[in-house]
């Protein structure tokens, strides 16, 4: 999984700094998704489960990764389902899917609409499969809509690789390397059938879908255009990637991020941290309650990471964002991290310095590489 491809990083999940796990929020569940909880735990895949009356829980697979599933939303409909996200385009990501929806008591022609959080492979790479059974509408943001020619176009894949490189060369990222992470969108590309959406979903849009009051919330920083929804009558935030019970979404700046991402998401953070739900049903892991906690344990986590990373920025006489992001602490030695999860980090790492940067906090001399300084 890289900052570009595939929702929550594994930097995050894998390599990233914790707390010990009792002092985290999102740790309480209802009785009903404690099974799903113990799946997480356990390495296992959670079983499909009816959450409450009309609204499933599907796990579909996510191949060679940690995160191990996405968790599809399916809501009945008087003539079907609409499902929130899809997975990513894999026969037994499909399969699974398919099978899920059959637990249900529906086929994958019962599809009315997908409603995509946001355009990662493992969210947005089987709508179009999707749509070709079915005949369902597919849903995105316009903001994540804007980036779907250069990510996964085939005719785009090379700029976007050149692009990626030249980032890292500029982050310090040493040129071999630069190559081997920058090509990791080549991959990702594999993932996905390539589908425009048939809505544009703004902020604050109703869905529209009959016996659901869903609106959507624009919760812009792990991707432009990432979406969360919430049903103010079933008092469910289906989350995506925005909130999650125990990691943290990559939030990272690459050729197609907002000039200061991390400022979107500590915004977009907020913007939810008071919804009035009684539980949070995200796209990975497992459902949780205690939602203004976990938002406000992630803002915390935040905070942290950005007074660490401002003193590494002190104790070096200029520093290039790679040096800084291996001198940070994460839960393995640098050295065991895999290639293309330093490529998360590092690009992470750069949101971070960019946040600072726009506060006065540190500050860039131009290059290349770029070098970090005190602000003084």
């Amino acid at each position: 999984m890289t900052d570009q491809g595939a929702g929550p990083a594994m930097s995050e999940a894998d390599t990233r700094r914790r707390a010990p796990v009792s002092a985290e929020p999102g740790r309480r569940v209802t009785p009903a998704s404690e099974e799903q909880r113990e799946a997480w735990q356990s390495g296992a895949m959670p079983v499909v489960e009816r959450v409450r009356p009309g609204l499933w829980s599907i796990p579909v697979p996510i191949p060679i990764n940690p995160l191990r599933y996405v968790l599809v939303y399916a809501l009945e409909l008087p003539d079907g389902v609409a499902i929130i996200d899809a997975g990513w385009n894999t026969e037994e990501a499909y399969t699974a899917l398919q099978d899920g929806l059959a637990v249900a008591g529906y086929a994958m022609s019962d599809v009315r609409a997908v409603l995509v959080t946001h355009i990662h492979p493992d969210h947005y790479g089987l709508a179009g499969r999707v749509r070709e059974a079915s005949g369902a509408w597919i849903g995105l943001h316009p903001a994540d809509a804007a980036l779907l020619h250069g990510r996964y176009d085939d005719s785009a894949i090379e700029e976007l690789v050149a692009r990626e490189r030249a980032m890292l060369v500029r982050s310090g990222v040493p040129p071999l390397s630069a190559d081997e992470l920058s090509g990791a969108s080549r991959i990702i590309r594999n993932y996905v059938t390539m589908a425009g959406p048939d809505r544009l979903i703004e902020d604050g849009a109703d869905l529209g879908l009959p016996g659901w009051d869903l609106k959507a919330l624009w919760t812009p920083g792990h991707s432009p255009g990432h979406l969360c929804f919430v049903s103010p009558s079933r008092r469910v935030l289906f989350s995506g990637d925005h909130v999650l019970a125990r990691i943290t979404p990559i939030v990272a700046v690459h050729p197609q991020s907002g000039p200061d991402p991390l400022a979107d998401y500590l915004d977009a953070l907020a913007a939810v941290r008071h919804l009035d739900v009684d539980e949070v049903l995200p796209a990975h892991e497992y459902r949780f309650l205690e939602l203004a906690d976990r938002v406000g344990y992630v803002m915390a986590h935040h905070a942290g990471r950005l007074a660490e990373i401002e003193t590494a920025v002190a104790g070096a006489d200029g520093a290039a964002c790679w040096d800084i992001t291996t001198r940070l602490t994460w839960s393995r030695p640098w050295e065991t991290i895999p290639a293309f999860m330093r490529r998360a980090a590092t690009n992470e790492t750069l949101a971070h310095l960019v946040y600072l940067e726009a506060r006065g906090r540190v500050r860039r001399v131009p290059g290349e590489p770029d070098l970090w300084y005190p602000a003084g």
